[in-house]
C-alpha cells in the first residue's frame, strides 16, 4: 500500500471514529501558524492515548514533551476537570504556544513546566496513573528510568516513535534518534517493575510505533 492508502485508511475510521472537536482543530491550526514543527501524534493516536488513560483511571498524568499541546489536549479532556496532567517541555516557544492553546480550549487542569525533562522530573512527586513520553529519542531511557519510579502499580507508561521507519533493527544506524530508541529497548528489556510490549503503527505518520509498559 501507498502512504496515501494508510491515509485514506485513516480518514476513514476518524470520520466514523472520531467526533468533531473544534478545541483540537484549532490547537493544530495555530501550531501551524506557529511555526512549530508537524510532529503531533495523529488524532486517532491522540484518541488512544485518552482512551488508555480512561481505561487505567489515571487522575494524574505526566506528559514529556507538550510541543503545542495537542496530545496533552487529549489528556486534559481524559483525566476531566478533577484531575491533573503535568508536562514538560523544553522549548519555551512551544511552551507558550501550547499556554496559549489550552487556555483557549479551556484546559485549566494542565500544569505545563518549561526546562529539561531530566532537571524536572526528578523535583517531581509521584503518585502518576499515566506517563506519556513523546520528547527528544536520545534520552528516552533516561526518561522511561524516571517515569518508572513515577508512575503507580497499575499505571502504564507509553512511548512514542520507537520503530523509526524499521530503522531501529539496523545496528549499524548511528542516528542519535535510532540509538536512543535502542537504549531505550535494552532498559525495559531488563526492567523488572514493568510489562512490556511495542506496537507498530502505520498510516497518515508513516511507518512508526509505541511502546506500552504496565507497571508492575
Amino acid at each position: 500500500m501507498a502512504h496515501e492508502d494508510h491515509t485514506a485508511v485513516d480518514n476513514y475510521f476518524d470520520a466514523a471514529l472520531l467526533h468533531p472537536h473544534p478545541a483540537l482543530a484549532h490547537i493544530r491550526a495555530a501550531n501551524t501558524a506557529a511555526h512549530l514543527p508537524d510532529i503531533d501524534v495523529a488524532p486517532n493516536q491522540g484518541k488512544l492515548l485518552a482512551l488508555l488513560v480512561r481505561a487505567c483511571g489515571a487522575r494524574r498524568v505526566l506528559e514529556v514533551g507538550t510541543l503545542g499541546g495537542y496530545s496533552t489536549a487529549w489528556l486534559a479532556d481524559a483525566v476531566g476537570p478533577a484531575g491533573t496532567v503535568i508536562t514538560i517541555e523544553i522549548n519555551p516557544h512551544h511552551a507558550d504556544t501550547a499556554r496559549a492553546n489550552l487556555h483557549q480550549a479551556g484546559h485549566t487542569n494542565v500544569d505545563i513546566r518549561t526546562g529539561p525533562a531530566l532537571d524536572i522530573l526528578p523535583s517531581l512527586t509521584g503518585g502518576f496513573g499515566f506517563a506519556f513520553i513523546d520528547a527528544d529519542k536520545q534520552h528516552s531511557a533516561d526518561y522511561f528510568r524516571l517515569a518508572v519510579e513515577l508512575v503507580v502499580p497499575g499505571g502504564l507508561i507509553v512511548v512514542d516513535n520507537v520503530v523509526r521507519a524499521g530503522a531501529v533493527t539496523n545496528p549499524h544506524d548511528t542516528d542519535p534518534n535510532v540509538t536512543g530508541t535502542r537504549a531505550l529497548i535494552d532498559v525495559v528489556a531488563t526492567e523488572e517493575r514493568v510489562h512490556a510490549t511495542t506496537l507498530q503503527t502505520v498510516g497518515r505518520k508513516g511507518w512508526d510505533g509505541f511502546l506500552i509498559a504496565l507497571r508492575r
